[in-house]
C-alpha cells in the first residue's frame, strides 16, 4: 500500500467543487487520473487572512486500497435486556445520552430519565415559546431529548481534545446519521434542523440495546442512605434504586441545585459568563471577513473576538461566544418570567442574519456569596433574566438596543429587522445589564469594532439577554474515581456539573463516567 499525504490551497471554486477538487489533489500529489485508488480527505478549514480567502485542505493519497479500518470500527451494542448491575443517567443530553451508549459497550444497563420530551414533541413546545410565549418549565430550548444542543444550533467544536477522544464521538454520530462532513472541517456543524434526526437514532440505538429512555420523569428527590445515594424519586412518585446514578442534567436544571443544597450535598459556586447577543447583517460580517461582497460557494462567514477589561481597578474577558453564522436568536427562558437568549444555525446556515453571544466573565468577587453561598451565581442569573423579563413587557420578547447607540447611552427610537421570532422591545441596555457588566461589554464591543469594520454601528443591535453560557455551579467529584467526594454512586456528569462546555465535550464526559461507573462496579 502506497499512501502520500499532501497539504494545499485552493480556491473556493475548486475546493468546494468535488471532481475539481479531486484534480488538484492528485496533481499536488504528482499523480495523474487513474494512478490513485482512493483520496481520504483528512482536513478543511478556511484560510480567510490574505487579501482572496482559500480553502486549506489536507488529504492522504492511496494509489491502492485503503486499509479497512480507515474510518475507524462502527459501535457494536450488545443486548443488557436482562443484565444487572443497572445504571440510572438522569438527563437525555449529549453527556447522558453518550455515558448510556458507552453504559451498552460495557455490559451494564442504562436507564436515562429525561425530564422533558422526545425530539419530535418537543418542537410543539419550541412553537408554544415562539409563537404564544408560554414556557414550558420541562420541555424547551434547554431541556428535552438531546439537551440544549439539538435546538440551538448543534456545534461540535472543541478545545478538549485532552478530554477523550473527539474522533470517537465524531465517528459515533456519524454512524447514527450525522453527515460525514464532521469528521473533516475544522469546525464541524451538523445544524438544528438535522441533529434532531441524529439523536433520535442514538435513543433508538439504546433501547434496541435494552437499555430504557423514558420521558417526562423529572427527578424531584435523592434516596441518601447516611452517604450514599441509593436511587432518585420522580415527580410521579415512583422510586428509582441502581448502584450508580450518573447526574447529567445540564446547565440549566436549577431544580436539581436547589434539591442538592437542601439535602446537604456538596455543591461549589464557579465562574461563569453572561452577556447580551448581537445580531448583524451576514452581509456584513462575509465583507469584513472575505473582503469581498459576495461569498460565492463560501461558507457563511464567522468570528471569534476576545478583549481584557477593567472596570473600577478589576479585569475581566469580554468575548464571544457561540457566534451563529447564518443563524436565528431564540428564546431559551426555562420559566415563565424570565428572558433568556441563545444562537442556532441551520446546517446550510443561510439565514440572512449573524449573531453572536457577547458575554464577560463573571468571577466569583462578582457575586453575593455571603447571602446565597453557592447559590450565588444561579440568583445572579436569575436577576438578571427577571429584570429583562420585566423591561420587555414580561413576555418573551427580549430587550434591545442597537449597538451604535448602546455605545452612546442613547437610547433607540427604533431596531431593525430580526431573527427573533417573539419580538424586540428598545429598551436602556444598561437598566437591564446593571452599571458594571454595561460597562465590560461597552469596551468590549468599542475594541471590536476597530477589529471588524462596521461592526460596532446601528447596523447591529444587542439583544437580551445571554446567561446561560455555562453552568454557575460545580458539583465536585474525585478526579480519579469521579464520584461526589461526600456521596458514594453519585457521579457528576457533563455541562450541569461544570466538566464540560459544549456537545463533543460533554458527550466524552458522559463516557468517561460511565467507564468510571463500570470501574466501580466491576
Amino acid at each position: 500500500m502506497f499512501k502520500k499525504e499532501v497539504e494545499l490551497l485552493l480556491s473556493p471554486e475548486v475546493a468546494f467543487d468535488e471532481f475539481a477538487r479531486y484534480e488538484a489533489i492528485l496533481k499536488h500529489a504528482g499523480l495523474r487520473a487513474g494512478e490513485a485508488d482512493f483520496v481520504h480527505l483528512k482536513k478543511r478549514s478556511i484560510d480567510a487572512r490574505g487579501r482572496q480567502a482559500q480553502v486549506r485542505l489536507r488529504a492522504d493519497v492511496y494509489t491502492n486500497t485503503p486499509p479497512r479500518d480507515l474510518f475507524g470500527p462502527w459501535f457494536v451494542y450488545p443486548n443488557v435486556k436482562s443484565t444487572t448491575p443497572k445504571v440510572l443517567i438522569v438527563g437525555a443530553g449529549p453527556a447522558g445520552l453518550f455515558a448510556a451508549l458507552r453504559c451498552l459497550e460495557l455490559g451494564l444497563k442504562p436507564i436515562v430519565l429525561e425530564r422533558g420530551r422526545d425530539v419530535r414533541t418537543r418542537r410543539r413546545d419550541l412553537a408554544a415559546i415562539n409563537k404564544e410565549q408560554l414556557v414550558n418549565p420541562d420541555s424547551n430550548y434547554c431541556f428535552g431529548e438531546g439537551g440544549a444542543g439539538t435546538y440551538s444550533d448543534g456545534k461540535l467544536y472543541t478545545r478538549a481534545t485532552k478530554r477523550g477522544d473527539v474522533g470517537r464521538v465524531l465517528r459515533r454520530l456519524v454512524q447514527h446519521g450525522a453527515t460525514p462532513d464532521i469528521l473533516v472541517d475544522a469546525h464541524p456543524h451538523i445544524g438544528t434542523n438535522k441533529l434532531p434526526a441524529v439523536v433520535q437514532a442514538l435513543r433508538e440505538a439504546i433501547i434496541e440495546a435494552g437499555g430504557e429512555v423514558r420521558f417526562a420523569t423529572r427527578v424531584t428527590d435523592l434516596l441518601l442512605d447516611r452517604n450514599r445515594l441509593r436511587g432518585v424519586v420522580t415527580a410521579a412518585g415512583e422510586t428509582l434504586e441502581a448502584q450508580a446514578t450518573i447526574l447529567a442534567t445540564g446547565h440549566s436544571a436549577r431544580d436539581i441545585y436547589e434539591l442538592l443544597h437542601q439535602r446537604g450535598v456538596l455543591i461549589e459556586a464557579k465562574p461563569f459568563a453572561m452577556g447580551v447577543r448581537v445580531e448583524h447583517p451576514q452581509a456584513l460580517i462575509d465583507q469584513a471577513q472575505y473582503r469581498r461582497t459576495d461569498r460565492g460557494l463560501l461558507p457563511a462567514a464567522s468570528y471569534s473576538l476576545v478583549h481584557q477589561t477593567e472596570v473600577k481597578g478589576e479585569q475581566r474577558g469580554v468575548f464571544s461566544f457561540c457566534m451563529c453564522p447564518g443563524g436565528f436568536i431564540v428564546p431559551a427562558a426555562t420559566a415563565q418570567g424570565e428572558v433568556v437568549v441563545n444562537g442556532m444555525s441551520p446546517s446550510r446556515r443561510d439565514s440572512r442574519f449573524a449573531n453572536s453571544g457577547i458575554v464577560a466573565a463573571m468571577e466569583l468577587a462578582d457575586l453575593d456569596l455571603r447571602q446565597h453561598g453557592p447559590l450565588a451565581g444561579l440568583r445572579f442569573q436569575q436577576a438578571l433574566e427577571q429584570r429583562a423579563c420585566a423591561a420587555a413587557g414580561n413576555t418573551q420578547q427580549a430587550p434591545a438596543q442597537l449597538l451604535g447607540d448602546f455605545l452612546k447611552r442613547k437610547t433607540s427610537a427604533s431596531l431593525l429587522e430580526t431573527s427573533y421570532q417573539p419580538g424586540l422591545v428598545s429598551v436602556r441596555m444598561d437598566d437591564v445589564l446593571g452599571p458594571n457588566l454595561a460597562e465590560r461589554l461597552r469596551q468590549g464591543f468599542q475594541d471590536f469594532g476597530r477589529k471588524i469594520p462596521g461592526y460596532a454601528t446601528n447596523a447591529a443591535q444587542i439583544v437580551g439577554v445571554e446567561s446561560r453560557t455555562s453552568a454557575p455551579i460545580r458539583i465536585p467529584r474525585d478526579p480519579a474515581t469521579l464520584q461526589h467526594p461526600e456521596v458514594a454512586g453519585l457521579f457528576p456528569c457533563g455541562e450541569g456539573a461544570g466538566y464540560a462546555g459544549g456537545i463533543v465535550s460533554a458527550a466524552m464526559d458522559g463516557e468517561r463516567c460511565a467507564e468510571a461507573v463500570f470501574a466501580i462496579l466491576s
